[in-house]
């Protein structure tokens, strides 16, 4: 097909800065194609969609050299009135883009603006809204809906307009896994059916590995690879010196391959690939997900409950008292909505405990029930020895921070040192010692003292929250998405620290849609749906649970479900394994014998 969108030369500076954001790139995008942008914090990728959606030149101003072409329109000469007819964008920030309170008139604005005439509105209303798949949101007020069902709404008013392009910076970063396949689904959908070209900024690598037909990475402003999926993560190694992360299972076929185990050649990305693989290096065997009759199947009743490669999970601390504790409590919010009941919860001193489920399952509230920011209708929430229904606020922010969803929420000062050092400074630290103790965590998170934090990316200001709940050195952490809008090696930063408190003694809840991250670094895991906790338990164990994964629409991470899937097949060996490492142990072992 021929390209829709050509970029030639392009370099960009913001304003009078000379550091180039986009340095030197060219590329085209043909119609019809799935493309997905990966790169670390700083890479260009969201100048990248800017340069693509015609706001820059005509939103950002700065220096600009080379061309970019819209369908054969130079994006300098026409308008973005013409090229936002071709081009659509959705925001990171979905909230920022949205502009009526029905879905209805959030629909009708672009239509409207754009001048579609109105003999047409309704029927393209229509077909849209049942497209994307959210008819039955037509009247319903934006700010009821879940974070899934807003990304749909704004992908569907773009697509309204009829534009032959849609760009998406981050479209998923604060969705839970299953609203992050929706909206994935959706936009295939689009893709194949109504032939919409769809460029997407991501982090979610597995994700955009399955989707996209072609993944470029950027690095510095550069593009420095190019091609499909499977070619592009074959460069396991380049792509973690930049600051990319590969899907897990690619990274077993990487080790594997450089340990000499297996040949080289397609890497795997996704599971059925990565069980097929190993299948094949210890000796051929076929897999049930061959359709294999003769496979040698071991029953779930018969496994054990890990391997022994598995790590053991840190002990709590002995003899210590719950530093958090949840007594049957319920909460619902006036005039109904989100609610959660009878909710039983325990955590430790030195625990590291994940709260996971999808959005709308009530992990937020039950956030703000520590905090103090709600008192439960029933039920008793204490922490650190306080009932939070008698506390004041800022009794318990003495002992426990918070780090919110939205960092930009938290963020009231004019400097990143101001900003780390504020919390110290309203509990009574005196100003030299507040400001002493934030220059050294700043710098354990690699951020500039003296910048102004919204003049920073998102996962910068991301670390500059966190920075604050570290430096208080609380008794108890909540971390709501504490790894929303990061880079991999960003991420690695802020949970290695996240990790080392509760190392130190801190009792950390961490709610996160990231079941890679969650399989990483939680050692016990509370699972919650319809404001309910249904599970709890080990982070292995509980992952291995399927009904409860599947009653509560969790995917499990890579790792985990292909241990188990090979535990079955293979050898009960794999059963419990959720690191890379234990995996490619298990198969070189097995591969010696």
């Amino acid at each position: 097909m021929a390209p829709i969108i050509e970029m030639k030369d392009v370099s960009f500076s913001y304003g009078a800065s000379s550091q180039v954001a986009l340095d030197h790139v060219s590329l085209s995008v043909r119609e019809g194609e799935f493309v997905g942008v990966i790169g670390p914090a700083g890479s260009g990728r969201s100048t990248l969609a800017a340069v693509l959606s015609g706001a820059i030149p005509h939103h950002f101003h700065g220096q600009l050299y080379g061309v970019t072409y819209v369908q054969g329109l130079d994006t300098c000469e026409a308008t973005l009135t013409d090229i936002s007819s071709v081009v659509g964008s959705v925001l990171q920030d979905i909230d920022a883009q949205m502009v009526a309170s029905v879905v209805e008139d959030e629909m009708l604005f672009g239509m409207e603006n754009f001048g579609v005439p109105h003999d047409q509105i309704e029927q393209r209303l229509v077909q849209t809204l049942e497209t994307v798949g959210i008819a039955d949101l037509r009247h319903r007020e934006i700010a009821t809906l879940s974070g899934g069902q807003k990304q749909k709404v704004a992908i569907a008013a773009i697509l309204a307009m009829g534009p032959r392009v849609l760009v998406l910076d981050e479209p998923t970063a604060a969705l839970d896994p299953a609203a992050t396949q929706l909206v994935y689904d959706t936009l295939r959908r689009i893709n194949r059916e109504r032939g919409v070209t769809v460029v997407v900024m991501e982090q979610k690598v597995a994700m955009l590995s399955e989707y996209c037909d072609r993944v470029m990475v950027m690095d510095a402003g550069k593009i420095v690879f190019s091609g499909a999926p499977h070619e592009v993560f074959a460069h396991g190694e380049e792509l973690r010196r930049i600051g990319c992360d590969s899907p897990r299972v690619t990274r077993i076929y990487n080790r594997l391959v450089a340990d000499g185990v297996v040949p080289a050649g397609s890497p795997c990305l996704n599971v059925s690939e990565a069980e097929q693989l190993i299948a094949r290096a210890l000796g051929g065997r076929e897999t049930a997900a061959a359709g294999s009759a003769k496979a040698a199947v071991v029953s779930e009743a018969a496994l054990p409950a890990s391997s022994p490669h598995a790590p053991a999970p840190r002990p709590k601390a002995e003899g210590a008292k719950p530093a958090v504790s949840f007594e049957d409590v319920c909460f619902s919010y006036p005039g109904g909505g989100a609610s959660v009941q009878n909710l039983e919860l325990a955590v430790y001193p030195g625990e590291l405990v994940g709260v996971v489920g999808q959005n709308g399952a009530g992990k937020t509230t039950l956030t703000k029930l520590l905090n103090g920011l709600l008192k439960p209708s029933s039920g008793v929430v204490t922490v650190a020895g306080l009932d939070t229904r008698e506390a004041p606020v800022s009794r318990i922010a003495a002992h426990l921070s918070t780090l919110f969803q939205n960092p930009d929420r938290q963020i009231c000062r004019e400097t990143v040192l101001d900003e780390v050092a504020f919390g110290l400074v309203l509990t009574g630290t005196p100003q030299e010692e507040a400001r002493e103790r934030a220059q050294r965590v700043i710098e354990r998170f690699g951020l500039p003292a003296e910048e102004a934090p919204f003049s920073l990316s998102r996962g910068q200001r991301q670390k500059i929250a966190l920075a604050s709940v570290v430096v208080m050195e609380p008794e108890v952490i909540v971390l709501d998405e504490p790894t929303s809008g990061l880079d991999y090696r960003e991420c690695m930063t802020v949970m290695e620290t996240v990790s080392e408190m509760a190392e130190r003694g801190s009792a950390v809840i961490m709610v996160c849609h990231d079941m890679e991250v969650v399989s990483d670094f939680a050692e016990r895991l509370v699972v919650m749906a319809q404001g309910r906790i249904l599970g709890r338990g080990p982070t292995r164990q509980v992952f291995g649970e399927g009904d409860l994964m599947r009653e509560a629409s969790i995917a499990p991470p890579q790792v985990t479900e292909l241990s188990e899937r090979l535990a079955r097949t293979i050898s009960p060996a794999f059963a419990g394994l959720s690191e890379v490492d234990d995996v490619v142990s298990v198969v070189e072992e097995m591969v010696a014998r």
